[in-house]
């Protein structure tokens, strides 16, 4: 299943189970550390460029600063003609820990909408499952450990499914979730996360977390496939692998295409 750009370029989709198709090929947009969200000509044009070279998928965060960004991006795309309308694109935010709790998800994905300049995002993910003492004026980037506490779960869940019932999200997901904190959150969903994002690449291929969101209809999303260089968890492991650059060499692939191909993700 595929959608063709103007550009003629097949974007391969994958069908959720609520919302439109996500598209397989997403452009991310976290840079560490993370930047206040304003004006950054570097993502607005990362994005254009992405845009012109076929992408549909942008993912962004409350916390990564680059909401806005995509928003301006988006809104230049459409008055450029490169794009019909914003509906030809699929935008993924995230709620970010310190906004994880009742009372909070509502007014935290209204904000992101006034940054990308929407009256929706295709989807909308619980950043981690874990909630962040309300932080004084900002999103609190910086984690420590004293301030983060037990999530109410339930309580933000059910703000999520509000958020989706509301139209302002036509699905919803989580991040970073592992199978015993989705077996918990399964046990109380009205509606069940439709994408599950965590890191995978060859060296953490997440195998028992696969099959687990296989078995109950999540579609797992992979983040860093190329490993996570530049990130708090970073490693080269994926890039300066040696057994991989060998069968990038033996195949004439790049190391890139050799990994995202191993790790499942095309």
């Amino acid at each position: 299943m595929a959608a063709t750009s103007d550009q003629g370029f097949a974007v391969p989709v994958l069908p959720l189970s609520s919302g439109k198709p996500m598209p397989r090929v997403g452009l991310g947009t976290a840079s560490f550390p993370h930047c206040e969200d304003g004006d950054q000509p570097h993502v607005r044009d990362a994005v254009l460029r992405g845009i012109d070279a076929g992408y549909r998928h942008f993912d962004t965060a409350a916390v990564y600063g680059t909401e806005r960004a995509i928003g301006d991006a988006a809104a230049e795309a459409v008055r450029a003609g490169t794009l019909a309308s914003r509906d030809e694109l699929y935008i993924t935010s995230k709620l970010w820990i310190a906004d994880a709790h009742p009372g909070r998800v509502l007014p935290a994905l209204r904000k992101t909408l006034r940054n990308l300049q929407m009256e929706y995002v295709d989807l909308y993910l619980v950043h981690f499952p874990v909630s962040m003492k309300p932080q004084e004026g900002g999103a609190g980037a910086i984690l420590v450990k004293e301030d983060l506490v037990a999530m109410d779960m339930k309580g933000v869940w059910e703000e999520m499914e509000e958020c989706h019932r509301q139209g302002l999200a036509k699905a919803i997901g989580v991040s970073n979730f592992a199978c015993k904190k989705l077996e918990y959150l399964l046990s109380f969903a009205q509606i069940i996360p439709a994408v599950n994002q965590v890191e995978v690449h060859l060296y953490c291929r997440q195998n028992k977390l696969r099959a687990f969101c296989r078995e109950k209809g999540i579609q797992l999303c992979a983040y860093s496939p190329l490993g996570g260089k530049g990130a708090p968890w970073a490693n080269n492991s994926v890039m300066e692998s040696p057994i991989i650059k060998q069968i990038a060499q033996d195949i004439g692939k790049t190391v890139a295409q050799v990994t995202k191909q191993g790790a499942g993700l095309y």
